[in-house]
């Protein structure tokens, strides 16, 4: 069974089931489960949790080798999530069967309010599963799934400099009743700083709850979450040395439903978003050039499915999203609303090979459409050989062939073309990815390696760009082809394990006929990137842990201070006292270089920042 979605739906069905390749705990000692087609990224960074505010879905993904991170003040704060050298926007974040959607921008998808206790490590989906499993997410999505709930507290406090001061409180309960589990979990959340630079404060709140019932063959979920947040940051969306705010208040209401057995499997997802913003050009002076104020109200229906027949494995997936705005800005026209629909069946097969060897053949088609334009159908095809395993060793390569379109966002379409801050485009249509790539995977009892080289062409993809003597950014399209290489190893040792990523990217792209003398999201991409984990576990009682980037930028007029290559670290010492058992207490260091490197152009990096924290587990 090759296809993401498969292995999803089987965890799924299965309470207890750890989640992918690196999903083992600190425990290094374990050796690695069966080589699996997907990657997740539990354990490839050494500081899952947020140094400087509350943990949040999208704090996992900072070093993440397979996920660029562009921020604006913290990762927790804005976080623009890419994937293979796209843009914010062709990254979408799934939750069981469903998408969690914005459909002003992109900038808001990782606005997530649910509790990480809540949810298992992340899968990073590209090429044919993307293509598949994804909503309206042209180059990859992040897929998260519900972990079971398993009795446990946990107390976390933290404090740092500038008035930096964070804590959560997360309880979880079970009862079983014959062959069936009821669950419920809450958690609550608070952080507040000064900023580390002036008019760089923020204050989070964050709510969230579960009730969920389980057997061995089926779990199902009903949440509740709630999150605001403001936060202030100089030149947030624009270059003109102005301090910026953001205003944000997320509600999801989310019900998941899975169900599996030997042959098949099932799950089903639904929510509700709301989702208001407010956003300050000028907090000295609100309401300058525009109340920019927007509400978006989401409705999405999504189904997943897998049936063994005999030699033949069947997919099938559905996806229905409603979607309104009410906007002070957004009034060119009535494009207020929208609906989506997506689905798609692939077929798999796999067959002998010489040397007790194995091919896995998966192809299959996907069909999007909306109610504001045009719709399109997309082919996808894999083609795997697993090789016979051998010394505790196996190995496979691949060839995936895809492909995934997406419609622009409200605030690329609805702007005004002619005036403001954000200056939008009626024309704009749908976007189309393809990609192409060859692959390879081998794990051993203690080591895994995995590299991809890929050629991806957009056609029509969306960009903000800007032209010199106008005011603002303008939505334009622009044909683009990536071409790059992931490598991606681990490798785990009696005290700890290393990880160890690489990506090379490399872009031609045509802009048309439209002014462009710079981009601030397209065309902002590392063209060397290599990430670095390390979890050392120095006595049973101490243990050293370290994210760690060396990035070489493609260069860009837009960033004001013209550091084009940074190395950015994260370091931290944890205390784990064998008199208390549970306690965690660390001193961490985000920024350790104090790194000037600007994420997005022009925005100012986030300085060298020092907390102690202290977690209690019982």
């Amino acid at each position: 069974m090759e296809l993401r979605p498969i292995i999803t739906l089987i965890a799924m069905a299965s309470p207890g089931f750890e989640w992918g390749l690196f999903s083992q705990e600190e425990d290094s000692d374990l050796p690695l489960v069966q080589l699996a087609p997907h990657e997740t990224s539990g354990q490839r960074i050494a500081l899952k949790e947020s140094l400087s505010t509350f943990s949040m879905p999208v704090s996992a993904l900072k070093f993440e080798p397979l996920v660029d991170v562009q921020s604006r003040n913290s990762v927790e704060s804005q976080g623009d999530v890419t994937i293979r050298g796209g843009i914010f926007e062709n990254t979408g974040f799934m939750l069981g069967a469903a998408t969690l959607f914005d459909p002003q921008t992109g900038h808001y998808f990782a606005e997530i309010p649910v509790a990480p206790n809540m949810i298992a490590s992340p899968s990073i989906l590209t090429g044919s599963e993307n293509a598949f499993a994804g909503f309206n997410s042209g180059v990859g999505s992040v897929q998260y799934g519900w972990q079971p709930v398993r009795p446990s507290q946990e107390l976390a406090l933290g404090l740092g400099e500038d008035g930096l001061l964070f804590g959560r409180a997360y309880g979880a309960h079970t009862v079983e009743a014959g062959d069936r589990n009821y669950g419920f979990d809450v958690e609550v959340a608070h952080s507040e700083s000064d900023g580390a630079i002036a008019n760089g404060d923020h204050l989070f709140d964050r709510i969230s709850g579960r009730f969920q019932f389980s057997n061995d063959r089926s779990q199902t979920d009903f949440f509740y979450g709630y999150q605001t947040k403001f936060f202030g940051w100089p030149n947030m969306y624009t270059p003109f040395g102005v301090p910026e705010t953001e205003d944000l208040e997320t509600n999801l209401l989310f019900l998941n439903h899975s169900v599996g057995g030997e042959d098949f499997g099932l799950q089903f997802s639904g929510y509700y978003r709301r989702h208001k913003d407010d956003y300050e050009f000028d907090r000295r002076n609100p309401g300058a050039f525009n109340p920019f104020e927007h509400e978006t109200r989401v409705a999405d229906i999504a189904a997943e499915g897998f049936w063994l027949l005999d030699d033949w494995v069947l997919t099938g997936k559905v996806e229905w999203v409603d979607d309104v705005i009410e906007s002070t800005s957004l009034t060119f026209g009535d494009f207020t609303s929208r609906s989506y629909l997506k689905y798609g069946a692939m077929a798999e097969t796999s067959f002998a090979a010489a040397g007790n060897g194995e091919w896995t053949v998966l192809g299959g088609v996907v069909r999007d459409d909306n109610n504001r334009g045009s719709g399109s159908t997309s082919p996808v095809f894999k083609l795997t050989y697993q090789a016979p395993s051998s010394k505790n060793r196996s190995w496979q390569i691949y060839l995936d062939v895809s492909e995934a379109t997406q419609a622009p966002g409200y605030t690329a379409i609805a702007s005004n073309p002619s005036g403001g801050l954000f200056r939008g485009n009626q024309n704009l249509g749908r976007e189309t990815s393809r990609n192409m790539e060859v692959g390879y995977r081998t794990q051993g009892d203690r080591f895994v390696f995995q590299g991809a080289v890929f050629v991806r062409d957009d056609e029509d993809l969306v960009d903000w760009t800007y032209t010199e003597g106008v005011f603002g950014r303008t939505a334009n399209h622009v044909d683009i082809e990536t071409s790059g290489l992931e490598l991606l190893g681990q490798l785990s040792f009696d005290r700890g394990r290393v990880v160890a990523g690489y990506t090379m990217l490399a872009k031609s792209e045509d802009y048309g006929d439209a002014l462009v003398d710079a981009s601030f999201y397209a065309l902002n991409f590392a063209r060397h990137r290599l990430t670095l984990a390390l979890v050392y576990q120095c006595t049973p009682e101490w243990e050293i842990r370290s994210d760690n980037e060396l990035r070489m930028q493609e260069k860009n007029s837009l960033r004001s201070n013209g550091v084009n290559q940074a190395v950015i670290s994260s370091l931290g010492l944890f205390y784990f006292p064998e008199s208390v058992e549970g306690l965690e207490l660390s001193l961490a260091v985000e920024n350790l270089w104090d790194s000037r490197f600007e994420e997005i152009p022009s925005v100012p990096a986030s300085p060298r920042q020092g907390s102690l924290s202290a977690v209690y587990r019982f």
